[in-house]
């Protein structure tokens, strides 16, 4: 007889980092490095969301989705979620490219436009959607996607 677990609770652990609170995102250079540091030499794609306050303080990091070597999968709902659980006032979402190629895909391109519209429909504006390596970086807001 197989054993059946059933989830009835989830709980979030914030674990604040001293060098993210204090520092305001001003520009999508800030943001990447950000970013930068926390996935750049990853060997999958892995999509972050960095949830802010009224500041453009970071209030969470969360990473979102590890996806393969080429692709992440995400939903407007996960984004959001972390984005509501967090009291943000905005986020700025970003993922690695493995490959070292910065151009955003079609695929990033209409995660980012689903992302607007949800966040549209919730007060929480999306700032920007950066695409990183480990040590350059492709912003879509730049790019006059957003």
């Amino acid at each position: 007889m197989e054993k059946v677990v059933e989830v009835v609770r989830i709980k979030q652990i914030v674990v604040e980092r001293e060098e993210y609170l204090k520092n305001s995102i001003k520009s999508p250079k800030d943001a990447a490095k950000l970013v930068m540091n926390e996935i750049g030499d990853e060997d999958r794609e892995v999509f972050l969301v960095l949830v802010l306050n009224v500041k453009n303080q970071v209030n969470a990091i969360y990473r979102c989705h590890v996806g393969s070597i080429n692709a992440s999968i995400v939903h407007p709902r996960e984004v959001m979620k972390v984005a509501i659980l967090n009291n943000g006032a905005s986020i700025i979402v970003g993922h690695n490219h493995p490959s070292q190629n910065l151009e955003a895909s079609p695929e990033d391109i209409e995660v980012t436009k689903r992302l607007v519209e949800a966040g549209q429909l919730m007060g929480i504006e999306l700032l920007d959607h950066v695409i990183v390596s480990e040590n350059n970086f492709n912003s879509l807001k730049e790019k006059g996607y957003l």
